[in-house]
């Protein structure tokens, strides 16, 4: 048994002066030679994975950074294996004889340092070394080092000042994969569910949703959180913590239930509502008013709600929907309690957050107890209330702001309405917790108006839908987006031809990210690509078009056979399975459904997907828009693409055309397309087949529509559009 030097020894003891390091599957390593495959996110993982582990570790490690000045003396120490790509050879034969000689060895998979705190690309070197050792191969995870001084979070290494000390760290050491069954494939997807368990155990997720509120809105509180953009006020972070104080305190004494529904649109009144209720303890249930009468019916029977927040015009406006018995008017409730709320801007400036969370009885933890309830848009069927607990927002939150890494001084459209989980955990739980600006505005329709406010308010981050970006290139100019530097969809998948007629117009790039509303939702997303230093500067791939992006810091992801549910490579297409602190707690009141889409964790999502080499999740269409014809699945989505290439459609301003599987005696199944185009069927089907479009695939009904059924959130009513077509 190979032991520690009394030196190596004195440096543990030095890391664990600085660090608190965590372990988790020490009882992994096996007691004789072994590969050791970690994530590499800082300058210090090699000397934090000697810390953690009780027998010395030999590190190949790329020879200029071997004989760099600083780091020179602790690799040898190590007794480190210099590696370059011309003796790259030999340093993997001595690395596979040392494993047989029963040490340890380590080799960084990725072959370098992260740049944006994601996993890359994992290099095949360490598949030599295992096959050659014939020994076991263990992943592992370090977590919470992306933001330490020595990574790159920030564009930069060691200018920052570190956020504790110590500073806590979680390592995880995996269970052995056997050295001729762990390609990249496998070692990809055990190292992020690592990652993912290593996230789970991050303290911050036992929290509670208004305390983290409370803390947001107390630091930097005399800044602007708020501009209404229905009238242009403003609100300063404190101002929005006194009000929603102040309205907390009249829902405790005159709402007894514990979930409170919710019917304003996104703007001042809606926010104030949505804190009010977190910090009187309830839940804020906000309500779909455009969904219909039975969409809202439904949601106030599911989430028995026997009380509801509103305005006097909104109320009107929707006079013809069902609503729960007790009504409050916010219009009527709010200007009386004016002076409260400058007195509680003077207790709020004063005073502590840490005093103030027990004056107000606020839970210090929230964990996975119910916080929101959201409603699915029931496009394929009656609405699901959608548990998100407190541990999902905070974790969706964190996973969102360590991928943006947004600034003090950047802004965002908050036009999304919060019904809707994009609206709801990032247009406004995002900023009321993190140091950024909201601009509200009640109907993201208004293309022309929203396009004012972004230019007016100088916003910097847009939010969409390609439906409602379809809108901005009718509407706005390209001066009016000028201080846009990042534009993000969901919702539905981008098309190619949107995003390149947006970039072309507004010289803006459109990044397409992935979620659900059970996911919390923010799952995947591309980012923009870190602006190079240097000419030779190598670029560490950020986004891809055509696919979602990476999926976010602390998810688990898995392919499986949609029929069998058999565990498929990551490579392969199937159904994608989603693990992670910001998976919901279940549908509300309904065990069957829930646990028709929860196992052991994972989250069976729907959409037919698969991961790249690089990590990029491609999203090839959900099971839902798929008609299973002669044994053949036909893609619906992809038939709409090709459909719009045979007519020459370019960029829509709005949706043509929709894709309809509908009930066939013959073939189980028939292909239906709905349109507001006037189509001659028999020149479009050969169009198709010149194109090379299986004619199986081809519609044999075509049917004329004024318009095709979207939902408020732009997405297509699949429920609405079956309806049609029947």
């Amino acid at each position: 048994m190979h032991r520690k030097s009394l030196m190596l020894k004195f440096v543990e003891l030095l890391v664990r002066t600085v660090y608190r390091l965590h372990l988790t599957g020490l009882e992994n390593l096996p007691e004789g030679g072994c590969l050791l495959l970690p994530n590499h996110v800082s300058w210090v993982d090699a000397i934090l994975l000697q810390a953690a582990c009780p027998r010395p570790i030999r590190f190949l490690v790329y020879e200029p950074i071997y004989r760099n000045v600083l780091f020179h003396p602790i690799f040898r120490l190590l007794r480190a294996i210099p590696i370059t790509a011309r003796k790259a050879k030999d340093a993997l034969r001595e690395a596979s004889a040392l494993i047989r000689a029963g040490e340890i060895v380590c080799i960084f998979p990725e072959g370098e340092l992260s740049r944006t705190g994601m996993l890359l690309r994992l290099r095949r070197g360490y598949e030599r070394i295992a096959h050659a050792a014939e020994c076991p191969v263990i992943p592992v995870w370090l977590d919470q080092l992306w933001g330490s001084i020595f990574s790159f979070q920030g564009g930069r290494f060691f200018k920052k000042f570190p956020k504790r000390v110590p500073y806590p760290v979680t390592i995880l050491f995996g269970k052995p994969l056997a050295h001729d069954r762990a390609d990249i494939a496998l070692v990809r997807q055990r190292m992020l569910e690592l990652g993912e368990a290593a996230y789970q155990q991050r303290p911050l997720l036992h929290g509670h949703l208004a305390m983290a509120c409370l803390r947001g809105l107390k630091h930097h509180q005399f800044e602007t959180v708020l501009i209404d953009g229905m009238d242009g006020s403003r609100m300063s972070r404190g101002r929005v913590l006194a009000a929603g104080i102040v309205l907390a305190r009249r829902i405790t004494a005159r709402c007894p239930q514990k979930r409170i529904g919710i019917m304003l649109p996104p703007g001042r009144a809606a926010v104030i509502a949505n804190l009010a209720v977190m910090l009187a303890n309830k839940v804020p249930v906000n309500l779909n008013f455009t969904a219909g009468r039975d969409a809202m019916a439904a949601a106030i029977r599911i989430g028995d709600l026997h009380d509801l927040i509103t305005a006097g015009p909104v109320l009107s406006k929707f006079s013809d929907l069902p609503t729960p018995p007790n009504i409050h008017l916010l219009d009527e409730l709010l200007p009386p309690l004016k002076a409260r709320i400058a007195l509680w801007r003077t207790v709020v400036a004063l005073t502590p957050w840490w005093v103030l969370a027990p004056v107000l009885r606020i839970p210090r933890r929230g964990d996975h107890e119910e916080a929101v309830v959201l409603f699915t848009s029931g496009s394929v069927g009656e609405p699901k209330g959608v548990v998100l607990s407190h541990r999902n927002l905070l974790a969706n939150v964190c996973q969102f702001a360590e991928l943006l890494n947004l600034r003090p001084h950047d802004g965002l459209l908050a036009s999304l309405p919060f019904f809707h989980s994009f609206g709801c955990t990032v247009t406004l739980w995002y900023p009321l917790i993190e140091r950024i600006r909201m601009v509200t505005y009640p109907n993201p329709l208004d293309a022309e108006k929203n396009a004012e406010l972004i230019q007016r308010h100088k916003v910097t981050v847009l939010l969409s839908t390609p439906t409602f970006l379809r809108m901005y290139l009718r509407k706005a100019t390209p001066e009016q987006l000028a201080s846009v530097e990042l534009v993000i969809t969901g919702a539905e998948k981008l098309p190619r031809d949107v995003a390149n007629a947006f970039h072309e117009r507004f010289g803006k790039e459109v990044l397409e990210g992935y979620g659900l509303t059970e996911t919390a939702p923010v799952a995947a997303v591309n980012l923009p690509e870190p602006p190079k230093h240097k000419p030779d500067d190598q670029v560490q791939p950020s986004s891809r078009p055509g696919s979602v992006g990476k999926l976010a810091p602390g998810i688990a992801g898995q392919i499986r056979d949609p029929g069998t549910g058999q565990l498929l490579s990551l490579h392969e297409t199937g159904m994608l399975w989603v693990k992670g602190a910001n998976i919901f707690e279940g549908y509300l009141n309904d065990l069957y459904r829930t646990a028709e889409v929860l196992v052991d964790g994972w989250f069976k999502t729907g959409d037919l997907g698969r991961f790249d080499e690089d990590g990029f999740l491609y999203i090839e269409g959900r099971i839902a828009r798929f008609s299973k014809i002669g044994g053949e699945m036909v893609p619906h989505e992809t038939m709409e693409v090709r459909i719009r290439e045979a007519l020459g459609a370019g960029s829509e301003e709005e949706r043509t055309l929709c894709i309809v599987g509908i009930p066939d005696p013959a073939k189980g199944e028939a292909i239906l397309l709905l349109t507001t185009l006037e189509i001659d069927l028999p020149a479009l089907r050969s169009t198709l087949l010149a194109m090379g479009v299986p004619a199986l695939w081809i519609p044999r009904i075509v049917k004329r529509l004024p318009a095709i059924p979207v939902l408020a959130n732009g997405k297509l009513d699949l429920q609405a559009c079956k309806n049609a077509a029947l």
